[in-house]
């Protein structure tokens, strides 16, 4: 390690490679239907954590909603975006449809978990704690899949903008 750089964490080194590459995704449940609860995003994040590791990734934050689900996944510049987000949920579906069936044939049917659509987006635009926030701040349904009240949750679900306070160019 050169004498000029301090150490940072989230940099990480291969043989001919120096990188630090995040991404922030939104996975949506299939016609944004309400299926989670509390115990299945907990069983989902273990799960897709599974398979990050797989692919040499590494799962920074979860959380999500009753509809869709936040990661901020930090990847090597091996791994295909694509083709992690169709493991990620691939994986889960089969999964949770497993271990939750019952529950999930409730709100989803043939075969269907995620909406075909997903939104990816290259972290750095704000910086990291900000966005590892807001996923953080997410309204987690409790063990019955009601969302949590305004007084559970901090009501301000946005990230900074250029015309709010905390953005930096």
């Amino acid at each position: 390690m050169s004498p000029r750089w301090t150490s940072d964490p989230n940099v990480r080194r291969g043989r001919s490679v120096v990188y630090n590459l995040h991404a922030h995704l939104v996975f949506v449940t299939k016609y944004r239907r309400g299926a989670f609860t509390d115990p299945m995003l907990t069983r989902c994040e273990t799960i897709m954590a599974e398979v990050c590791d797989k692919f040499g990734a590494t799962l920074t934050e979860f959380n999500g909603e009753a509809d869709h689900v936040h990661l901020l996944i930090h990847y090597p510049p091996t791994v295909q975006l694509s083709t992690l987000v169709n493991s990620l949920k691939g994986v889960s579906a089969r999964r949770l449809r497993q271990e939750f069936p019952e529950h999930i044939r409730k709100y989803l049917w043939c075969n269907h978990f995620w909406s075909p659509s997903n939104f990816v987006a290259s972290a750095g635009g704000a910086p990291l704690s900000i966005i590892a926030e807001y996923i953080t701040n997410q309204k987690r349904p409790d063990s019955q899949g009601r969302p949590r009240t305004e007084n559970d949750r901090n009501t301000d679900q946005l990230p900074p903008g250029p015309e709010r306070p905390g953005f930096r160019r």
